[in-house]
């Protein structure tokens, strides 16, 4: 099962990678602010039935 998950950030387009909870169900939504740009983004986490986490960002 993935523990990371990597976005680009929906502000200034620049990767980011962050830890992901297992533990938090197959679909998750909230807050965090890029690593670049410090700005928020709105992720939704996924997880598929094979373990591996889908991570999208949209402005908040």
């Amino acid at each position: 099962m993935d523990t990371t998950a990597h976005y680009y950030c929906a502000h200034c387009g620049e990767g980011n990678v962050v830890a992901v909870d297992i533990g938090g169900g197959t679909k998750q939504e909230y807050t965090e602010d890029c690593q670049v740009c410090c700005r928020p983004n709105v992720l939704t986490l996924r997880f598929e039935g094979n373990g591996s986490a889908r991570l999208s960002a949209k402005q908040e």
